[in-house]
């Protein structure tokens, strides 16, 4: 006999969770706080979010008449500074798509990603005119395109290009918004193209909101009125970890840093300024607490470094914790997280161990936020216990993870049961804490941006000399990793390490170029034929490489 059950709906409004909400009720709620940027001179600037809103709400008119609407995607090729911003907002709030370009990216991918999310429209800093001289003949979707500046800025090109400020010129500063499905699309981002081309990853209203929500929180980063942030993570990768949405939320001032990704300026800014967060991947704080070691100096203000995007090796937390007494908050994530999953905050007791305890413990990728689940499989797909010691593929699923990628592509990432397959092996200790044990994809990550192996290997084995080739990840103090080609020359060839390497001119982004070339009488190969990289991966474990200086 079955009892009939009868659900009460709660008495509460139900409203949509949207980044026009996040936009009103910053300008609302803190119209006068800060927003400073630097230029592509170099030179510094500064408004309120109330003078950021007038300035979003003249663009949204000016979007609105060059016929741009709802699901319409727009490019950015641009760097953190508060015209992208103001793009991240007001495409949003009409119900378009910001699609951010990673300007590392080769020509080739980028003009790729163009026409493969059919934009219409393309925003781009100076700094990538070339860049954009380079694919604007092989981008037909694009109707037009605008420097980031004002009419006597725009840098002489082969393209047809207009300027962001007079685009704006005279606009009325209030807009109407619409009101918005908070499951409507509003951003999207590409991944690297580690294997085969980039994929999108279409975010949504929702999901925006909720990480945002989510990343705030004081058991993570604490964001309230009272810090100041600077994100160098850019804003082409992966919405600069959601930053522009959560500091615009909870009234924090931001600190953009524009090109200034170098030691210098950035030690500037955040002392002029008085940051009292930065974030950024491991690479960017290497350089930069060196630079300070070597002046004796030490940041004025910053109390909390977030570091993604590659595990920070013990090193350089231990430099960062002890010698500069600043906390560091380790995460992890992937552009199909929108992107963070996990952070590293020590939880109550932990504390109060002793420091090189608690040191071993931000080692790890942290605990899931709130909204994201893990687990971890074997190859036949059932549960492994979290005990910190099992590891297996690492599952996750959530209310900011996607659930397809753009075009449909990538199907085999998502299960049957609706989780996405991270291509990440982890363990999961009982306290919830994540530990990356290894990558089922053979890629290097190098300085928190991804280089495919397979890419690199393919081009190596196009010389006619070279029978066969692997490329594997070599361990580097400042990027993390950096590619490393293992070849076999046919018989009675002698074909160089220069040889090889000149092949990759051109044909890759250059900072993808292998850092040596290594050759092998025969590759280790596993009972099915394929190279063994793990064999390779530990032979050449303590390879010094010739840049690793």
């Amino acid at each position: 006999m079955s009892v009939e059950t009868k659900t009460i709906p709660g008495q509460i409004m139900t409203m949509p969770l949207t980044v026009t909400s996040i936009f009103r009720h910053g300008m609302r709620a803190h119209p006068e706080a800060q927003i400073v940027w630097r230029n592509s001179d170099m030179t510094i600037d500064r408004y309120s979010f109330a003078d950021m809103g007038r300035r979003t709400q003249q663009l949204a008119h000016a979007l609105t008449e060059l016929g741009v609407g709802p699901g319409d995607r727009v490019a950015t090729l641009a760097w953190n500074n508060n015209r992208h911003l103001e793009l991240y907002y007001a495409l949003a709030c009409i119900g378009a798509i910001c699609h951010t370009i990673n300007p590392r990216l080769h020509p080739d991918q980028i003009a790729f990603i163009v026409n493969d999310a059919e934009d219409t429209h393309m925003f781009f800093d100076t700094t990538f005119a070339p860049l954009i001289d380079a694919v604007s003949g092989r981008c037909p979707t694009i109707k037009g395109w605008y420097s980031l500046t004002g009419p006597d800025q725009v840098p002489q090109m082969a393209t047809p290009v207009s300027d962001y400020e007079s685009l704006i010129l005279g606009k009325p500063d209030v807009y109407d918004w619409p009101e918005l499905d908070e499951n409507a699309a509003m951003a999207l981002c590409y991944t690297s193209g580690t294997t085969g081309n980039p994929k999108g990853v279409l975010y949504s209203h929702r999901g925006t909101v909720l990480h945002a929500m989510g990343v705030s929180g004081g058991e993570w980063l604490a964001l309230t009125a009272r810090e100041a942030v600077l994100p160098v993570v850019p804003m082409f990768h992966a919405c600069a970890w959601g930053l522009p949405y959560a500091c615009i939320m909870n009234g924090s001032k931001l600190v953009l840093p524009g090109p200034g990704m170098e030691p210098a300026p950035l030690q500037e800014l955040m002392d002029n300024e008085e940051v009292t967060m930065i974030s950024g991947v491991p690479t960017v704080w290497l350089g930069l607490y060196e630079y300070l070691d070597q002046r004796v100096e030490r940041l004025k203000t910053v109390k909390r470094a977030m570091m993604g995007g590659s595990a920070a090796p013990l090193s350089l937390i231990e430099k960062i914790e002890k010698g500069h007494k600043t906390e560091v908050v380790h995460g992890w994530g992937m552009t199909e997280l929108s992107p963070v999953g996990s952070l590293a905050m020590l939880k109550w007791g932990e504390d109060k161990l002793p420091i090189d305890e608690q040191l071993q413990i931000k080692t790890k990728q942290g605990r899931a936020l709130y909204g994201v689940e893990m687990r971890i499989v074997n190859d036949d797909g059932d549960l492994l216990p979290h005990d910190g010691i099992a590891a297996g593929m690492l599952q996750v699923r959530g209310h900011w993870v996607a659930s397809s990628y753009w075009g449909g592509v990538g199907v085999d990432a998502f299960t049957e049961d609706g989780w996405f397959s991270t291509g990440d092996v982890a363990a999961i200790d009982p306290k919830g804490f994540l530990r990356l044990t290894d990558r089922t994809k053979d890629v290097v990550k190098s300085g928190g941006e991804w280089i495919s192996s397979i890419d690199l290997e393919n081009i190596a084995m196009s010389h006619p000399d070279v029978l066969e080739a692997a490329c594997i990840a070599a361990k580097h103090r400042k990027w993390d990793e950096r590619p490393l080609i293992v070849a076999v020359k046919r018989e009675g060839s002698d074909v160089s390490r220069e040889d090889i390497l000149a092949l990759y001119d051109g044909q890759i982004a250059k900072w993808w170029t292998p850092d040596d070339v290594v050759f092998q009488a025969e590759l280790p190969h596993t009972a099915t034929g394929k190279v063994s990289k793990l064999h390779l991966r530990e032979h050449y474990a303590d390879y010094k490489l010739p840049t690793d200086t």
